[in-house]
Protein backbone atom coordinates (compact mmCIF):
# COMPACT_ATOMS: atom_id res chain seq x y z
CA UNK A 1 0.00 0.00 0.00
CA UNK A 2 1.07 3.58 -0.68
CA UNK A 3 2.13 5.40 2.48
CA UNK A 4 0.06 8.50 3.12
CA UNK A 5 2.08 11.67 3.70
CA UNK A 6 1.38 14.90 5.62
CA UNK A 7 3.54 18.04 5.76
CA UNK A 8 3.15 20.92 8.20
CA UNK A 9 5.21 24.03 7.43
CA UNK A 10 6.78 26.12 10.18
CA UNK A 11 6.06 23.46 12.77
CA UNK A 12 8.89 23.34 15.28
CA UNK A 13 6.82 25.36 17.77
CA UNK A 14 3.44 26.97 18.38
CA UNK A 15 0.32 25.95 16.48
CA UNK A 16 2.35 24.14 13.84
CA UNK A 17 3.91 21.94 16.51
CA UNK A 18 0.47 21.23 17.93
CA UNK A 19 -0.80 20.24 14.48
CA UNK A 20 2.09 17.82 13.98
CA UNK A 21 1.41 16.30 17.41
CA UNK A 22 -2.27 15.82 16.62
CA UNK A 23 -1.62 14.39 13.17
CA UNK A 24 0.91 11.94 14.60
CA UNK A 25 -1.86 10.74 16.90
CA UNK A 26 -4.62 10.56 14.27
CA UNK A 27 -3.24 10.51 10.71
CA UNK A 28 -2.62 7.04 9.23
CA UNK A 29 0.71 7.79 7.60
CA UNK A 30 3.98 9.67 7.95
CA UNK A 31 3.96 13.27 9.25
CA UNK A 32 6.75 15.68 8.36
CA UNK A 33 7.63 18.39 10.85
CA UNK A 34 9.46 21.18 9.02
CA UNK A 35 11.46 24.16 10.21
CA UNK A 36 13.91 26.68 8.81
CA UNK A 37 16.50 25.77 11.43
CA UNK A 38 17.55 22.13 11.42
CA UNK A 39 18.59 22.13 15.09
CA UNK A 40 15.28 23.51 16.30
CA UNK A 41 13.36 21.18 14.03
CA UNK A 42 15.15 18.07 15.24
CA UNK A 43 14.76 19.21 18.86
CA UNK A 44 11.00 19.46 18.28
CA UNK A 45 10.96 15.96 16.81
CA UNK A 46 12.86 14.70 19.87
CA UNK A 47 10.26 16.30 22.13
CA UNK A 48 7.49 14.44 20.35
CA UNK A 49 9.51 11.22 20.44
CA UNK A 50 9.40 11.45 24.25
CA UNK A 51 5.60 11.23 23.94
CA UNK A 52 5.88 8.10 21.82
CA UNK A 53 5.17 9.97 18.58
CA UNK A 54 7.32 9.55 15.50
CA UNK A 55 7.22 12.50 13.09
CA UNK A 56 9.92 12.81 10.44
CA UNK A 57 11.92 16.01 10.01
CA UNK A 58 12.77 17.90 6.84
CA UNK A 59 14.34 21.34 6.64
CA UNK A 60 12.12 23.91 4.94
CA UNK A 61 12.25 27.66 4.51
CA UNK A 62 9.31 28.62 2.30
CA UNK A 63 11.07 31.87 1.35
CA UNK A 64 14.06 29.92 -0.04
CA UNK A 65 13.40 28.41 -3.49
CA UNK A 66 16.22 25.88 -3.15
CA UNK A 67 14.87 24.69 0.20
CA UNK A 68 11.39 24.28 -1.27
CA UNK A 69 12.65 22.36 -4.29
CA UNK A 70 14.70 20.05 -2.05
CA UNK A 71 11.57 19.17 -0.07
CA UNK A 72 9.51 18.70 -3.22
CA UNK A 73 12.08 16.38 -4.80
CA UNK A 74 12.51 14.43 -1.57
CA UNK A 75 8.77 13.80 -1.20
CA UNK A 76 8.40 12.93 -4.88
CA UNK A 77 11.28 10.45 -4.86
CA UNK A 78 10.53 8.83 -1.49
CA UNK A 79 6.73 8.82 -1.48
CA UNK A 80 5.53 9.73 -4.96
CA UNK A 81 2.87 12.09 -3.68
CA UNK A 82 1.31 14.07 -0.86
CA UNK A 83 -1.99 13.72 1.00
CA UNK A 84 -2.09 16.53 3.58
CA UNK A 85 -0.44 19.95 3.35
CA UNK A 86 -0.83 22.41 6.21
CA UNK A 87 0.52 25.83 5.28
CA UNK A 88 1.27 27.23 8.72
CA UNK A 89 4.56 29.12 8.29
CA UNK A 90 4.14 32.88 8.70
CA UNK A 91 5.55 35.93 10.45
CA UNK A 92 4.09 38.92 12.29
CA UNK A 93 5.65 42.14 13.50
CA UNK A 94 4.95 42.84 17.16
CA UNK A 95 2.52 45.61 18.02
CA UNK A 96 5.37 47.66 19.46
CA UNK A 97 7.54 47.26 16.35
CA UNK A 98 9.02 50.55 15.17
CA UNK A 99 9.65 49.46 11.58
CA UNK A 100 7.83 51.73 9.11
CA UNK A 101 4.71 50.39 7.42
CA UNK A 102 6.60 50.25 4.12
CA UNK A 103 9.04 47.72 5.60
CA UNK A 104 6.38 45.75 7.46
CA UNK A 105 4.29 45.50 4.29
CA UNK A 106 7.10 44.20 2.10
CA UNK A 107 8.51 41.72 4.63
CA UNK A 108 5.15 40.41 5.85
CA UNK A 109 3.64 39.84 2.44
CA UNK A 110 6.87 38.36 1.06
CA UNK A 111 6.64 35.55 3.61
CA UNK A 112 2.96 35.17 4.40
CA UNK A 113 1.54 35.55 0.91
CA UNK A 114 4.02 35.52 -1.96
CA UNK A 115 6.21 32.72 -0.57
CA UNK A 116 3.05 30.69 0.12
CA UNK A 117 1.91 31.09 -3.49
CA UNK A 118 5.31 29.97 -4.77
CA UNK A 119 5.40 27.05 -2.32
CA UNK A 120 1.96 25.86 -3.43
CA UNK A 121 3.01 26.09 -7.07
CA UNK A 122 5.86 23.70 -6.31
CA UNK A 123 4.01 21.28 -4.03
CA UNK A 124 0.53 21.10 -5.56
CA UNK A 125 1.60 18.83 -8.46
CA UNK A 126 2.38 16.20 -5.79
CA UNK A 127 -1.14 16.21 -4.32
CA UNK A 128 -2.97 12.93 -4.69
CA UNK A 129 -6.74 12.49 -5.16
CA UNK A 130 -8.60 13.27 -1.91
CA UNK A 131 -5.70 15.38 -0.59
CA UNK A 132 -6.43 18.05 2.01
CA UNK A 133 -4.84 21.50 2.04
CA UNK A 134 -5.19 23.73 5.10
CA UNK A 135 -4.08 27.34 4.86
CA UNK A 136 -3.67 28.94 8.26
CA UNK A 137 -5.42 32.30 8.10
CA UNK A 138 -6.51 34.40 11.06
CA UNK A 139 -9.25 36.47 12.62
CA UNK A 140 -7.49 39.19 10.66
CA UNK A 141 -8.02 37.17 7.50
CA UNK A 142 -11.69 38.17 7.50
CA UNK A 143 -12.54 40.45 4.57
CA UNK A 144 -13.93 43.23 6.79
CA UNK A 145 -10.39 43.77 8.12
CA UNK A 146 -9.92 45.71 4.87
CA UNK A 147 -11.63 49.07 5.54
CA UNK A 148 -12.11 50.24 1.95
CA UNK A 149 -15.24 49.03 0.15
CA UNK A 150 -13.67 49.45 -3.30
CA UNK A 151 -10.78 47.17 -2.40
CA UNK A 152 -13.12 44.67 -0.76
CA UNK A 153 -15.02 44.42 -4.02
CA UNK A 154 -11.81 43.50 -5.81
CA UNK A 155 -11.32 40.60 -3.41
CA UNK A 156 -14.94 39.57 -3.97
CA UNK A 157 -14.54 39.27 -7.74
CA UNK A 158 -15.47 35.60 -8.40
CA UNK A 159 -13.32 35.59 -11.54
CA UNK A 160 -10.17 36.73 -9.75
CA UNK A 161 -7.17 34.57 -10.68
CA UNK A 162 -4.16 33.84 -8.49
CA UNK A 163 -2.10 36.10 -10.71
CA UNK A 164 -4.60 38.95 -10.34
CA UNK A 165 -4.78 38.40 -6.60
CA UNK A 166 -1.00 38.65 -6.42
CA UNK A 167 -1.14 41.91 -8.36
CA UNK A 168 -3.71 43.20 -5.88
CA UNK A 169 -1.51 42.20 -2.96
CA UNK A 170 1.49 43.87 -4.57
CA UNK A 171 -0.53 47.05 -4.96
CA UNK A 172 -0.80 47.19 -1.15
CA UNK A 173 2.97 46.90 -0.81
CA UNK A 174 3.38 49.70 -3.36
CA UNK A 175 0.82 51.86 -1.56
CA UNK A 176 2.61 51.29 1.77
CA UNK A 177 5.88 52.39 0.19
CA UNK A 178 4.15 55.48 -1.18
CA UNK A 179 2.50 56.21 2.17
CA UNK A 180 -1.05 56.29 0.79
CA UNK A 181 -2.28 52.85 1.86
CA UNK A 182 -4.82 54.29 4.30
CA UNK A 183 -6.29 56.83 1.91
CA UNK A 184 -6.69 54.07 -0.67
CA UNK A 185 -8.68 51.97 1.82
CA UNK A 186 -6.14 49.31 2.78
CA UNK A 187 -5.55 50.38 6.34
CA UNK A 188 -2.04 49.90 7.72
CA UNK A 189 -2.11 46.40 9.17
CA UNK A 190 0.15 44.37 6.91
CA UNK A 191 -0.51 41.12 8.76
CA UNK A 192 -4.25 41.50 8.15
CA UNK A 193 -3.71 42.20 4.45
CA UNK A 194 -1.51 39.11 4.16
CA UNK A 195 -4.09 36.90 5.85
CA UNK A 196 -7.01 38.29 3.81
CA UNK A 197 -4.91 37.36 0.80
CA UNK A 198 -4.47 33.82 2.14
CA UNK A 199 -8.22 33.46 2.70
CA UNK A 200 -9.03 34.55 -0.84
CA UNK A 201 -6.21 32.41 -2.24
CA UNK A 202 -7.80 29.38 -0.59
CA UNK A 203 -11.12 30.02 -2.33
CA UNK A 204 -9.41 30.38 -5.71
CA UNK A 205 -7.34 27.24 -5.17
CA UNK A 206 -10.46 25.23 -4.37
CA UNK A 207 -12.15 26.42 -7.54
CA UNK A 208 -9.10 25.41 -9.59
CA UNK A 209 -9.00 21.92 -8.08
CA UNK A 210 -12.74 21.51 -8.64
CA UNK A 211 -12.20 22.39 -12.30
CA UNK A 212 -8.90 20.70 -13.06
CA UNK A 213 -8.40 17.98 -10.42
CA UNK A 214 -7.00 15.93 -8.86
CA UNK A 215 -10.30 14.47 -7.70
CA UNK A 216 -11.72 15.64 -4.39
CA UNK A 217 -8.83 17.86 -3.29
CA UNK A 218 -10.19 20.15 -0.57
CA UNK A 219 -8.67 23.50 0.40
CA UNK A 220 -9.81 25.52 3.40
CA UNK A 221 -8.60 28.63 5.22
CA UNK A 222 -8.82 28.49 9.00
CA UNK A 223 -8.63 30.94 11.88
CA UNK A 224 -7.07 28.79 14.63
CA UNK A 225 -8.10 31.17 17.41
CA UNK A 226 -6.17 33.52 19.66
CA UNK A 227 -3.55 31.07 20.89
CA UNK A 228 -0.83 31.47 23.49
CA UNK A 229 2.29 31.33 21.28
CA UNK A 230 5.44 33.34 20.69
CA UNK A 231 3.63 35.10 17.83
CA UNK A 232 0.96 36.45 20.22
CA UNK A 233 3.56 37.11 22.94
CA UNK A 234 1.64 34.43 24.86
CA UNK A 235 -1.36 36.71 25.29
CA UNK A 236 -3.74 34.31 23.56
CA UNK A 237 -6.37 32.58 25.66
CA UNK A 238 -6.32 29.22 23.83
CA UNK A 239 -3.77 26.48 24.33
CA UNK A 240 -1.69 25.22 21.42
CA UNK A 241 -3.78 22.03 21.42
CA UNK A 242 -6.99 24.07 21.16
CA UNK A 243 -5.52 26.13 18.33
CA UNK A 244 -4.49 22.99 16.48
CA UNK A 245 -7.93 21.37 16.72
CA UNK A 246 -9.61 22.98 13.69
CA UNK A 247 -6.56 22.63 11.38
CA UNK A 248 -6.33 18.93 12.34
CA UNK A 249 -10.06 18.49 11.71
CA UNK A 250 -9.68 20.04 8.25
CA UNK A 251 -6.62 17.90 7.51
CA UNK A 252 -8.61 14.73 8.17
CA UNK A 253 -11.88 15.53 6.38
CA UNK A 254 -13.41 12.35 4.91
CA UNK A 255 -13.62 11.73 1.15
CA UNK A 256 -16.09 13.71 -0.96
CA UNK A 257 -17.24 15.98 1.86
CA UNK A 258 -19.39 18.86 0.64
CA UNK A 259 -18.64 21.30 3.44
CA UNK A 260 -16.30 22.77 4.55
CA UNK A 261 -14.80 23.05 1.10
CA UNK A 262 -13.14 26.24 -0.11
CA UNK A 263 -14.33 27.87 3.11
CA UNK A 264 -13.23 30.27 5.84
CA UNK A 265 -13.41 28.16 8.98
CA UNK A 266 -13.43 29.30 12.59
CA UNK A 267 -11.40 27.72 15.38
CA UNK A 268 -14.53 25.95 16.63
CA UNK A 269 -14.95 24.36 13.16
CA UNK A 270 -17.83 26.61 12.10
CA UNK A 271 -17.89 27.87 8.51
CA UNK A 272 -17.95 31.67 8.68
CA UNK A 273 -19.25 34.01 5.99
CA UNK A 274 -16.15 35.92 4.95
CA UNK A 275 -18.18 38.94 3.86
CA UNK A 276 -20.43 39.58 6.87
CA UNK A 277 -19.76 40.97 10.35
CA UNK A 278 -18.59 38.30 12.72
CA UNK A 279 -21.07 36.95 15.27
CA UNK A 280 -20.81 38.49 18.72
CA UNK A 281 -19.47 35.33 20.32
CA UNK A 282 -16.18 34.72 18.54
Amino acid sequence: MTTRVAIVTGSNKGIGFGIVKGLCEKFPGVVYLTARDEGRGKAAVAELNKLGLKPEFHQLDITDKESVVRLKNFIKEKHGGLDVLVNNASIAFKTAATDPVSVQAEVTLATNYFALVDFCNEMFPLLRPHARVVNISSLRGHLLRIPGEEIRQKFLNPELTVEQLSELMQSYVTAAKNGNQESLGWGSESYAVSKVGISKLSFIQQALFDKNGPEDVVVNAVHPGYVSTDMTSHKGRLTIEEGAAAPIYLSLLPPNIKEPRGAYVWYDKRVIDWTKPLPAAV
